[in-house]
């Protein structure tokens, strides 16, 4: 339980346990049928607005993990797809960005694992 990684879309590596694509939008280049998905969870992106002011800009991340936290606690509903998949094996979380460290994948893994952990 609790086993939560994430991976860029683009990589040859198989991704492990259930697969879930965490961007709100197709990655670009990829064939829907390239990619082994359990789920799309749109709904647990980032909003619109919130992407385009980060732009992947390293030094508005601490501002970005913040607002996008934000995001997700209000609507738990979005998350709950990936929690229950994570209560009962591996989760592979995959996003397109180029930076591995300063992405929406990163923020939602480490709130996943922190909600798991509060949990009974």
């Amino acid at each position: 339980m609790g086993n939560i990684a994430i991976s860029r879309a683009y990589d040859p590596e198989p991704a492990t346990g259930a697969v879930f694509l965490v961007d709100r939008m197709w990655p670009r280049g990829v064939r829907k049928d390239d990619l082994r998905l359990d789920g799309w969870t749109r709904d647990v992106a980032p909003s619109p607005e919130l992407r385009k002011w980060f732009g992947h800009r390293p030094e508005r991340f601490a501002e970005f993990r913040d607002r996008y936290l934000r995001e997700l606690d209000a609507n738990p509903e979005a998350v709950r797809p990936l929690l229950d998949a994570a209560r009962k094996g591996p989760v592979t979380l995959l996003y397109s960005a180029r930076d591995t460290e300063h992405n929406n994948a990163v923020v939602l893994r480490d709130h996943l694992r922190r909600l798991l952990a509060a949990s009974p």
